[in-house]
């Protein structure tokens, strides 16, 4: 079962939601602003938790656009934005470090 959306019809469904908002009150104004099924599916998909603004709703909302370029910036900058640390978050873009580099230092060229 796909749950996503766009992010045109996410700021459609969101246009007057107040915030901070609770994953009900995103849900209740989406039906009220007339959202298609795909976007309801993947609001009811988001963790369960008190949403301050668009951005934090948007990092937890699978997003797939047009443009495939887009799509990977935008999944990319979610990632960096995570608000909601393990509840859905499923990589990084940095990678963890080494426990060795950590202790040691980085290898000066000896």
């Amino acid at each position: 079962m796909a749950r996503y959306t766009t992010r045109e019809q996410l700021e459609k469904a969101l246009i007057n939601a107040d915030y901070p908002a609770t994953k009900e009150q995103l849900l209740e104004t989406a039906v009220r602003n007339g959202a298609d099924e795909m976007t309801l599916k993947a609001l009811r998909s988001i963790p369960p938790v008190d949403y301050r603004n668009f951005h934090e709703v948007e990092a937890s909302v699978e997003i797939r656009d047009e443009d495939p370029e887009l799509e990977a910036a935008l999944k990319a900058e979610r990632r960096r934005l995570h608000t909601h640390p393990g509840l859905s978050e499923r990589a990084k873009d940095v990678p963890p470090p080494s426990p060795i580099v950590e202790e040691l230092g980085e290898n000066r060229g000896s």
